[in-house]
């Protein structure tokens, strides 16, 4: 095959990347796309068993993908840049490397087992890198040959599933999209009871089968339709356009025969009690007699079959005793899923000149707000890099800037030859290369180029020395096309090509941009669905192999796009990494590519959070040793919407306090829509905890209390913690008196978050005032206002690590009253050069806000798991003992439409997750299978330090000595032990068997 020859051969490009849950049949359908138009490195009769974009070992053997890997296709004069990426959500990094670089997606879907939770995800992420959908609905042969449907069940199945995912496009298009994937699948799935009935097709419905962007498909067979193969073949049969029959063949649409016209539902029912739509009597029914034809060997059938389809199937075939490869045969001579797939994806998916200019703003997105010193020359040249990546210009004169989203590697010995004879090393390890896995947005890019590698965090418009360590230059020693293991090498790449390029390991971490000047915005951090959560501790088992450890530390963490490689306190090297299967991974590269040492894994270290239960009564003081300052604390518990908010917009909230808004002053622009979003979310989110008090308590009195409260603390937030952006709050005291009546000053703070976010209009009072003071009150002002960074450091520290086992706090709110008094001591005319005094006061905020919690019901605060069990009615019962062991709480329970197949969704602890798919499975003979998704962070309602007082407790657990420890005790002192801090519990020492005095009888 040759490449399209054209002048311009952008508009002939496309960049796709195949998108589903695990299991869903990615893999499969890219087997035989590449056995179509891939230049024959897959034959057809291997095609869906070779799996061959599932190129490494461990791949192989659980037979998912783990990797995001692209292949070259060509078709129809076209190139297609197709890139597999896993549908495991412990490799969904891999899903935000594919998305990024592509301009369309193939959204898989399983049309017995519909939209899961990872289709959910997907949607997510290519709404969010604005890449073009289409949908595929995959194994339609499930429905005839093992539901059993009729044409007429199968097509609301079909329409229901279409319903769904247009369902979740929508919400995304609303802005209405619930984070918590549990509420979304039970919605989906009240939908799934009722019988769905398309009176007429919504206009703004992103997946409609009669705009051409749905295929049904069989991956494993091969074959696969739209709709608009059916309508050019019925429009020579019935003499009409296919337009119309387009229009006509989804929906309750039918066809009347006396009239030969196409009508709606009223118009037939005097015509026929039962009427068909045109979907099901034109397409569905010819396909299901076609499948009982071939698997009950009705030979008249097959006659009429190959006859109706215009085939040539040989006789050898047709005498096949194996039904299943004649109808291989003629379903995918008849309906060639190649066809019908790309020949969507270059009808309905954009080219990159098409697609940039609608992604250019998620890509490169305009900087509002620009430095006052920045010089103009470098912002002109800036936009006009950005112009030129929007209109993907490929011109001689444009720049050239190409993104890279991950770095992988492949066997040095996997290379191809490099015909100038030169070999390059990239790295000390010569067994292992790393090539960026990349796409060119605009100009050219060629061997031996030198370019400038720019960070994400580089500003071409801030001239500083620190930005000279965000750009480096370098030079690209080979440029590969990819054909998933393969490689070939190329001279050059133009814009929308997706090309390997070698010789940037030492450059580029994870991702960056390449630019061939310096005068250049880096593209955006890409957007990871979750977070790494399961974290375990490494070590050598030889401690000599540290070195070696450590070295293969960092070439895991260039290699995975998602793995976090950190140093505890203790001086651990902890790996983070997104679930089992990927920790796995991780430690398996380590063993046998990267260290190449034996290893010793801890177990996983699970996260916890502290916070209070009810409202903090109980007010703290704390005293300096040298008694200069007396800090009083009070603590109060955030709104459970309001403490989610914080948490889910920490990085929008790290940009309002410290970004974007550091170049606009103290006080934010009205107009700034995404500051507005966020405080409609905090006060919406204050209101909803009103409403929920309201219905715990229904007393309207203090519900109004209540809000007017915390209307009253959001005015005066001074900072947020841990890391200036967790879900807990500094709130400045409301008084302004002295200490006592007595000589002391308040340390008054500045209401610096409330007016960043626009809650607070008016500026703060500041503690110096226009009447005149004495000498002495005036120096104890400005003492006092040195001491402001100490109080808010003290709150960082506290909120870091809570009183219960050093874990961060959560949901908290801490109005802080630090007094100081004049120093009458002798030593009152030293200054305070070594910082003594504001250490001290930053220890004691530190103290009594920790203090604070201890006094005030203290609790833990666990992750939670969304949990989706797919399982067999016969094993039901293992299933729900290994669930019930592991603390899980069952939401609800359903079996699936025409399969013996249950769904069970639960939540289960974090704490309590790892190992839970292995036992499942071997409890269950491999027949369960289970998807983790982390959901919130929910409270553990057991007191830790939980004491008999009442008569009744005391009357049922005695004065408490021979209580054993619950649950929430149970795991505090498991992280103290951890941790290495103090626990206490009951160490018998030196002891002796009790001797009986009973006599026996």
């Amino acid at each position: 095959m040759s490449e399209p020859s054209t002048e311009n051969p952008i508009p002939r490009i496309r960049n796709i990347c195949i998108l589903a849950h695990v299991d869903h049949g990615k893999t499969t359908l890219a087997d035989h796309l590449i056995a179509s138009c891939g230049g024959g490195v897959v034959h057809p009769k291997m095609a869906g068993r070779l799996r061959y974009m599932d190129y490494l070992d461990e791949e192989q053997r659980r037979a998912i993908t783990m990797k995001s890997s692209s292949v070259k296709l060509i078709y129809k004069d076209h190139l297609i840049h197709l890139i597999d990426s896993p549908g495991h959500i412990d490799f969904c990094s891999e899903v935000s490397t594919a998305a990024r670089l592509s301009d369309g997606g193939l959204v898989l879907v399983d049309s017995v087992e519909g939209v899961h939770i990872q289709t959910h995800a997907v949607l997510r992420q290519a709404w969010v890198e604005k890449v073009t959908p289409c949908l595929v609905l995959n194994k339609i042969d499930r429905l005839i040959t093992e539901l059993k449907l009729t044409p007429m069940e199968a097509y609301n199945k079909l329409a229901r599933i279409i319903h769904q995912v247009n369902c979740i496009v929508g919400a995304f298009k609303s802005e209405k999209y619930l984070s918590d994937v549990d509420s979304l699948l039970s919605k989906a799935e009240d939908q799934e009871g009722s019988e769905i009935e398309l009176a007429q097709e919504d206009e703004e419905d992103t997946f409609q089968p009669q705009k051409g962007n749905v295929v049904f498909a069989c991956a494993l067979d091969g074959w696969g339709f739209g709709i608009e193969k059916f309508a050019e073949f019925y429009a020579k049969k019935l003499g009409a356009s296919s337009a119309a029959l387009m229009k006509g063949f989804w929906g309750p649409r039918y066809y009347n025969k006396k009239k030969k016209m196409i009508v709606g539902k009223k118009a037939m029912e005097s015509v026929s009690n039962n009427p068909e739509p045109m979907f099901v009597e034109f397409i569905l029914k010819p396909l299901w007699q076609a499948y009982h034809a071939i698997l009950e060997r009705n030979n008249d059938m097959i006659e009429k079959v190959v006859k109706f389809g215009g085939l040539s199937i040989s006789e050898r075939e047709l005498q096949n005793k194996d039904s299943k490869v004649l109808l291989q045969s003629v379903m995918s001579q008849w309906l060639p899923l190649s066809d019908a797939v790309l020949s969507m994806v270059v009808k309905c998916l954009p080219d990159p000149c098409t697609a940039q200019p609608f992604r250019i703003t998620r890509l490169v997105p305009q900087r509002e707000f620009l430095p006052d010193a920045a010089d103009p020359a470098i912002l002109s040249e800036a936009e006009r890099v950005r112009k030129c990546i929007e209109i993907c210009d490929s011109s001689s004169t444009a720049p050239s800037v190409a993104f890279i989203s991950k770095m992988f590697t492949v066997p040095v010995k996997a290379l191809p030859p490099d015909p100038t004879g030169l070999s390059v090393v990239d790295s000390a390890d010569t067994d292992e290369c790393f090539l960026a896995f990349a796409r060119v947005f605009c100009g050219t890019i060629r061997s031996g180029q030198r370019m400038f590698v720019l960070s994400a965090l580089y500003d071409p418009l801030k001239s500083d020395q620190t930005m000279q360590r965000h750009v480096q230059e370098v030079e690209l020693h080979q440029l590969y096309q990819m054909m998933g293991q393969g490689l070939i090498q190329v001279p050059s790449a133009h814009a929308g090509m997706i090309v390997a390029i070698r010789g940037l390991a030492q450059h580029v971490l994870k991702s960056a941009t390449l630019s061939t000047t310096k005068d250049c915005f880096p593209f955006s951090s890409m957007a990871f669905q979750v977070s790494p959560m399961l974290r375990v501790a490494i070590e050598p088992s030889d401690p000599a192999d540290m070195g070696a450890l450590i070295k293969g530390l960092k070439l895991l963490n260039r290699a995975d796009p998602f793995v976090e490689i950190t140093v505890s306190s203790r001086g651990e090297h902890v790996l983070a990494a997104a679930g089992e299967v990927h920790l796995e991974r991780c430690i398996k590269d380590l063993r046998e590519r990267f260290a190449r040492v034996s290893l010793e894994v801890s177990p996983p270290l699970v996260s916890f959070k502290e916070t209070i239960e009810g409202e903090g009564v109980n007010i703290v003081e704390k005293t300096i040793p040298n008694g200069r300052c007396v800090v009083k604390v009070q603590v109060a518990k955030l709104p459970g919407p309001l403490t989610k908010v914080l948490e889910e917009n920490a990085d929008l909230l790290g940009e309002i306090l410290e970004g974007k808004s550091g170049n606009r002053g103290n006080t934010l622009k009205s107009d700034d829509e995404s500051v507005l979003a966020l405080r409609k979310k905090i006060m919406d989110a204050v209101e909803a905890g009103s409403e929920f008090i309201s219905g715990q308590l229904g007393d309207k009195e203090k519900v109004d209390k209540y809000r007017k409260t915390w209307l009253k603390y959001l005015q005066r937030i001074w900072s947020l913690g841990p890391r200036q952006v967790g879900p807990n709050m500094l709130i400045i005291p409301e008084t302004k008196t002295s200490y006592a009546d007595s000589n002391g000053v308040l340390v008054e703070g500045s209401c610096h978050v409330s007016q960043r976010l626009g809650l607070s209009n008016s500026d703060s009072e500041t503690a110096s005032q226009t009447s005149p003071l004495e000498a002495a009150e005036a120096a104890l002002l400005r003492e006092a206002e040195t001491l402001k960074s100490s109080v808010v450091s003290g709150f960082q520290l506290a909120t870091s690590a809570g009183p219960l086992c050093d874990e961060p706090m959560w949901g908290l709110a801490f109005i802080v009253e630090p007094y100081i008094f004049p120093d009458n001591s002798e030593n009152a005319h030293l200054s305070d050069q070594h910082g003594i005094f504001t250490g001290q006061v930053m220890t004691a905020v530190k103290e009594a806000c920790r203090a604070a919690v201890l006094q005030n019901n203290p609790r833990l605060v666990e992750a939670m798991y969304f949990c989706e069990v797919n399982t067999p009615t016969e094993y039901l019962g293992p299933m729900y003992s290994v669930i019930h062991r592991r603390r899980a709480r069952v939401l609800k329970e359903e079996m699936q439409e025409g399969s013996p197949l249950f769904t069970v969704h639960a939540y289960l602890p974090a704490e309590a997750s790892y190992g839970f798919s292995d036992e499942l499975r071997g409890r269950t003979s491999g027949a369960a299978s289970a998807i983790l998704v982390l959901s919130h962070w929910e409270e553990i309602m057991y007191d830790p330090f939980f004491v008999p007082k009442t008569e009744e407790e005391k009357e049922e657990h005695g004065d408490g000595s021979s209580l054993s420890p619950n649950l929430a005790r149970l795991l505090m002192n498991k992280v103290r032990r951890r941790k290495g801090l103090h626990v206490e519990e009951k160490v018998v020492q030196h002891a002796t068997k009790q001797r009986t005095l009973a006599r026996k009888v």
